[in-house]
């Protein structure tokens, strides 16, 4: 038998899609006939390519089944999946930030699974407002006379902008032209909005003077922004939110304030860095305050507005709110959470993103030691495991320069080598339940401050390939 001969007998033994797809019943169920019909036809295609190659594939309807199952579970994994957040930055911004209460889990469950009165009133059995299912517990936490929400805090920011001072001026100190993430800077917000920038003061030092000099008959309002992820120290000088609420009403002038991240307690009282509330800021005479659900709040992502009920009620009626506005599901996480925010004493406990930031170095150690040889005996031996004292960071531009003590676990290549790291570190994110860490002068670092679930992450190494 010649080469063409042995080649052409391979290609009939090949069986037929139809003859495939009368043994995969399960799988058609599973993923549909169109779906499961096209990659066996592309399975059979290939062993048919192999085969002119001069490759001898085996050839088996139990074989090509295998490699069609094979392919659609790898190919209907979701891109969006849970992941063991061990980096040391507690509200990580590529990582979700803040991570829900189940508080917030459960009421999410329960709108997103039937009809809700998301718009309608239950009592007059009328249209009803979105806003009403979280603008008592705002307005009750700050202070404020009324509030909306929007879906990020730069969509606060860009909504209030475009509805108090389209087409008009705002001062704002240089010092306070961030650039808050993601490339989006303030100064490109406002040009968005429609408002005109006017630059005043220098980056390290701004004075009461400079925002009375910029103040004319085309000014809108006053802006003050949270410096959020950096802070300039040494010579430095800024106006107080009391003085500035002065000079606008003296000019009657609104005065809104960007919180970045926002708080609705206070950090120093939980052994944290302190961080202006949101009540402290409607306290001192500011009348538009915006900032973010999702990071030192704990909730979910969203931009918050609070402050004159005149002014929220604007910004309720701007075509732009239709557009920026909360789905059911996130005013749901939304409202929990700010209801946990009504028992200060339970607190802590129950919303992760304070619960972690407030976790102790004793509870971090004794999990160190637990953790130190179930690690060494799951990962491969040229690896060195051990535990030692390091920082966490808050994360997602709060308190920039201000760091938690932690523990970390260490992984270390016995010879040092900075691939085999590389290499461990890319297993981990590979693991079904992805494990992120950080690298740092050659080693591999799991900060252990956001691990509350050990059992998971044991089992997730037992599956650790022994590279």
């Amino acid at each position: 038998m010649n080469q063409i001969e042995a080649v052409n007998n391979l290609k009939r033994r090949l069986p037929s899609v139809n003859a495939v797809l009368r043994e995969m019943g399960d799988t058609i169920r599973l993923r549909g006939h169109a779906e499961v019909s096209k990659v066996v036809s592309i399975t059979i295609d290939e062993l048919r390519h192999q085969i002119g190659q001069g490759i001898n594939p085996l050839i088996s309807i139990d074989g090509i089944k295998a490699a069609t199952i094979q392919y659609l579970d790898v190919k209907n994994q979701p891109s969006l999946k849970a992941v063991m957040n061990l980096t040391g930055t507690v509200i990580h911004t590529n990582l979700g930030r803040a991570i829900l209460p189940q508080e917030a889990l459960d009421a999410v469950l329960k709108v997103a699974g039937a009809p809700s009165n998301l718009e309608y009133d239950l009592v007059h059995g009328g249209r009803g407002e979105r806003d009403s299912h979280i603008e008592r517990l705002i307005c009750e936490l700050t202070g404020a006379e009324a509030a909306t929400v929007v879906n990020n805090n730069a969509a606060a920011v860009l909504l209030t902008l475009n509805t108090l001072a389209n087409h008009r001026e705002v001062p704002v100190s240089r010092g306070e032209l961030v650039e808050i993430g993601g490339s989006f800077r303030i100064p490109e917000v406002m040009q968005g909005s429609g408002c005109r920038l006017v630059e005043i003061g220098a980056t390290n030092r701004t004075h009461l003077k400079d925002y009375a000099a910029a103040i004319g008959e085309n000014t809108a309002l006053l802006l003050k922004v949270h410096t959020s992820n950096y802070k300039v120290e040494g010579f430095t000088d800024s106006v107080s939110e009391h003085d500035l609420a002065e000079l606008a009403q003296l000019h009657q002038l609104p005065l809104v304030a960007d919180l970045g991240s926002g708080s609705l307690i206070n950090f120093a009282a939980l052994g944290l860095p302190h961080e202006p509330t949101a009540a402290e800021s409607i306290a001192n005479g500011v009348d538009i305050i915006t900032f973010s659900g999702d990071k030192l709040l704990g909730g979910p992502q969203c931009g918050i507005i609070a402050g004159r009920k005149d002014l929220v009620e604007k910004m309720r009626n701007n075509p732009l709110k239709r557009a920026l506005r909360l789905d059911k599901m996130t005013i749901a996480a939304l409202a929990e959470v700010l209801t946990l925010y009504l028992d200060p004493s339970s607190l802590v406990k129950k919303l992760p993103t304070l619960r972690y930031l407030t976790r102790s170095l004793t509870d971090m150690q004794q999990q160190a030691e637990r953790l130190v040889p179930l690690v060494q005996a799951a990962v491969p031996n040229r690896f060195h495991v051990g535990s030692k004292a390091s920082y966490s960071q808050i994360g997602s531009g709060a308190l920039p320069v201000d760091t938690l003590d932690s523990m970390v676990l260490y992984l270390a290549p016995l010879e040092p080598c900075d691939s085999a790291v590389r290499e461990l570190s890319a297993a981990l994110r590979a693991l079904p339940h992805p494990i992120i860490g950080r690298i740092h002068k050659g080693e591999l670092l799991l900060d252990l401050r956001c691990l509350d679930d050990e059992d998971r992450f044991l089992q997730q190494l037992q599956l650790l390939p022994r590279i």
